[in-house]
């Protein structure tokens, strides 16, 4: 029996493109078209019966796989699926949960088993195994986040390179010539999680142009992890004076730790971050932060997904540029 996976094939496109050039939903172009229509006379291909009848039909359900792996922040995690479910409901859509790690395989069960109209995939790591998935799907996806190959995919996020480098360069501008990344947990770097990797990769970068000392490292979430990171800093860099921290978990128990070391924040060292603003503006001494803007990039990842529902063309790349609400924890860097 000829598959729709055979007739991608055979005419050498994706079994969506087979798909939407069966329904109508989605335009394509016509050359394509003659190929996916050859193809199916050439090998006989005739859709299945039930297929045919459910192909107009929506089952007004979206799946959002937030996969809550080791060292991921999960008041941050449901902060985006709040907002994906309360846009969602805002269409008309109920949303299906899949909180563990949902991989290619785990997908591709959820998509056999389950009527679900699209997905929203977070978690995503730079070599990620589920876009090959994604891109051969006969529904639509939208990720939050960017694989290292984002072709052909539907992508949205905060420009995490470009938040790291806001923060060094605010850091520059200050005056400091000694600075510190305070990143996520290690496992979230093993796993190559995209934006820890793009953050890194901002922090460096900018450190580099403005010919900055700096240093990397990962911390656990946790205050014993920070306290102990905050001594490991200073003895490896004393003349450190600024800090870039992207691990909500630790912001107020390293900003602690340091004071307790005797710097005070921001007199003697200035602490930036990357987190949500409500964390950053609650603190004792509020932190100078670039937004992680959860809310927005959820709402902005469903509206993506309703425009592919509905075939209306979409960017592959949606990156939100980073900004940066300057508070009480940046300041000059003291001249002896």
């Amino acid at each position: 029996m000829v598959k729709i996976t055979d007739v991608a094939r055979h005419a050498g496109v994706s079994p969506s493109t087979v798909s939407y050039v069966l329904s109508g939903k989605r335009p394509i172009s016509e050359e394509t078209r003659r190929r996916v229509e050859e193809s199916i006379r050439r090998l006989g291909y005739r859709p299945h019966a039930g297929a045919r009848a459910l192909a107009g039909r929506r089952s007004n359900v979206l799946a959002l796989a937030v996969p809550l792996r080791p060292g991921i922040d999960v008041p941050v995690a449901m902060r985006f699926a709040v907002s994906v479910v309360t846009t969602a409901r805002r269409h008309g859509h109920d949303v299906l949960l899949l909180t563990q790690e949902e991989g290619e395989e785990g997908l591709r069960q959820v998509v056999d088993t389950v009527s679900v109209d699209g997905l929203i995939v977070m978690d995503v790591q730079l070599d990620d195994p589920r876009p090959a998935l994604l891109r051969g799907l006969d529904r639509p996806s939208v990720m939050i986040g960017f694989p290292a190959d984002p072709k052909g995919l539907t992508c949205i996020d905060l420009d995490f390179k470009a938040a790291g480098e806001a923060c060094v360069e605010h850091l520059a501008r200050l005056g400091h010539r000694a600075v510190a990344l305070v990143g996520s947990p290690p496992e979230v770097y093993v796993r190559g999680t995209a934006f820890a990797q793009r953050v890194v990769r901002g922090f460096t970068a900018a450190a580099d142009r403005g010919r900055l000392a700096s240093i990397v490292h990962p911390c656990e979430a946790s205050p014993a992890a920070a306290r102990t990171l905050a001594e490991q800093l200073l003895r490896e860099q004393p003349a450190l004076t600024g800090v870039v921290v992207h691990n909500e978990a630790v912001l107020e128990p390293l900003i602690d730790a340091f004071e307790k070391l005797g710097l005070r924040v921001p007199a003697d060292l200035s602490v930036t971050a990357i987190c949500p603003d409500e964390l950053a503006a609650s603190l004792r001494t509020p932190v100078t932060s670039v937004t992680l803007p959860a809310d927005e990039v959820g709402a902005r990842a469903v509206e993506l997904l309703m425009k592919k529902l509905n075939g209306t063309a979409t960017p592959e790349a949606t990156l939100l540029p980073p900004r940066m609400t300057e508070r009480g924890s940046t300041a000059p860097r003291a001249v002896a």
